[in-house]
């Protein structure tokens, strides 16, 4: 009798181990699969900041993980190992800048290149979420009206002001911009003026047709300068450079900022950029600068 149930225990045991071992084997491994990034027009985000890339899984963004670049656009990680499944059934890539130390799960605001995958590419670019700049283009003029007394005539000195418009057509100068609207809770323009290596602002704009949101280096005479973006340079120079600002023959530039960044050097969007020459109140043209507008393709 103590014979059978001992063989009974043992039979059940068996069944037991046997059922345990199916379960484990039930649950399979999850598949991944590569995604491979081949993006131009990043830059060095600094030690602050990380492009993270995410997929679009049912409406919900996924991440696919995050790389720096450095000074030569060079991506820190190429290809990427991602979920089999997510990847498969993803509907379009975006990439984002995120904090360095980031704990959000989700992406940031500052998200600048997107695009929907078309069997297993996806060519993603600013358009949908910035703007499209294939178009850009602009002009802009030396001259230096905040320093002159109202009524009184040019001081002759206008070599020390860029203003961002049209002066050929006469006065007073208008917009001359060929860029898109931007959502201006999200992004803004900004000029920049390279002196010394070092990039100067002449403000942020969102309008084309009014003054940008900064004068702290003109305006010495309490006149404000035409309904336009730009700025001279007479006082409150920033440290290493010296005022007033001699602007002939400078790298003048035109970047795309969020909204909320306060970074005292331009983003990495950068559409517009040109050389002031030495000629004072003539237009000089601005050209689209196609090295600092991101784009490129996803593959999985």
């Amino acid at each position: 009798m103590k014979t059978k149930i001992l063989i009974a225990l043992f039979l059940c045991a068996m069944i037991f181990m046997t059922n345990c071992t199916n379960d484990d084997d039930s649950e399979e491994p999850i598949s991944m699969s590569a995604l491979t990034l081949n993006l131009q027009g990043l830059s060095n985000l600094g030690a602050n900041e990380v492009y993270e890339g995410w997929i679009m899984v049912s409406g919900t963004p996924k991440t696919t993980g995050t790389f720096t670049v450095n000074d030569s656009g060079e991506l820190s990680q190429t290809s990427f190992e991602v979920d089999r499944e997510d990847l498969e059934s993803a509907t379009a890539f975006i990439l984002s800048v995120e904090p360095a130390n980031d704990t959000d799960p989700a992406p940031s605001e500052i998200k600048i290149l997107s695009g929907p995958f078309s069997e297993s590419v996806a060519m993603v670019n600013t358009n949908e979420m910035i703007g499209d700049f294939t178009n850009s283009a602009g002009t802009f003029f030396l001259r230096s009206p905040t320093d002159e007394m109202i009524g009184a005539p040019n001081n002759m000195n206008d070599e020390y002001g860029i203003w961002f418009g049209d002066i050929d057509q006469g006065m007073p100068p208008v917009p001359n911009f060929t860029l898109p609207l931007l959502d201006a809770t999200k992004w803004v323009y900004e000029g920049w003026v390279i002196a010394n290596g070092m990039p100067i602002s002449t403000g942020r704009f969102s309008a084309f047709n009014m003054q940008d949101d900064f004068n702290g280096y003109s305006q010495i005479n309490g006149k404000i300068g035409p309904n336009l973006p730009g700025e001279d340079f007479f006082i409150n120079p920033p440290m290493g450079v010296m005022f007033p600002l001699d602007v002939r023959n400078r790298m003048v530039v035109i970047s795309v900022e969020p909204a909320v960044n306060d970074d005292p050097k331009p983003f990495l969007l950068k559409p517009l950029a040109g050389i002031s020459g030495t000629e004072l109140v003539k237009n000089k043209a601005l050209m689209i600068n196609f090295n600092a507008i991101p784009s490129g393709t996803v593959t999985r």
